[in-house]
């Protein structure tokens, strides 16, 4: 008895998705997490102490420059990955993620270099994530045909850095009133 069963390039593209992209996606999105719950200890951990050890702040004191940079540092990873995270819960379906997540590889290089020397297992990790994400990214356009102009996708995630910057920048003066952040 023989079967004369055919699947539909709609089926195909349904199957692919979900066996190759899915679990793929599940995984980025653990990791995202994971590293987030490393960066948000570390940075309480961080703001703790820096609390103490600047309140008599002095500008030629390097190591206490260095302690504010890390706060700094820290703090604007944790706000770019909580965006990338919120922007990736938004992915509903294999079209979306060519829209939500090409500018979030660039901020995650970014990140990654920043931290590298901070914290070089998160660095490592996401690294890692960026290539994870960066393969799915371009698995979904073939499914799918989408294009998407890189430079575009870079000039999105330059604008969301600055943005944050800016704002971890603030966050970071009200935390600190009594710093005068512009001679150090």
């Amino acid at each position: 008895m023989m079967c004369n069963c055919s699947v539909s390039e709609t089926n195909s593209v349904n199957i692919v998705q979900n066996v190759t992209l899915v679990p793929r996606l599940d995984y980025s999105a653990t990791l995202l997490s994971d590293i987030l719950d490393v960066l948000k200890k570390k940075k309480n951990e961080i703001k703790k102490t820096n609390k103490i050890f600047l309140s008599d702040f002095d500008v030629e004191d390097k190591l206490q420059q260095n302690a504010l940079e890390t706060e700094k540092t820290i703090t604007f990873s944790v706000e770019i990955l909580s965006q990338i995270q919120k922007r990736a819960k938004m992915i509903s379906g294999i079209t979306s993620i060519p829209v939500k997540l090409p500018s979030a590889v660039p901020m995650i290089r970014t990140i990654s270099a920043q931290l590298f020397e901070i914290l070089p297992e998160c660095s490592q990790k996401l690294s890692e994530l960026s290539v994870h994400l960066g393969s799915i990214i371009l698995d979904s356009a073939t499914l799918t045909k989408a294009r998407f102009d890189f430079s575009t996708s870079n000039e999105e995630s330059a604008i969301l850095l600055d943005e944050v910057k800016l704002m971890v920048d603030s966050k970071i003066n009200k935390q600190y009133p009594n710093l005068d952040f512009f001679k150090a």
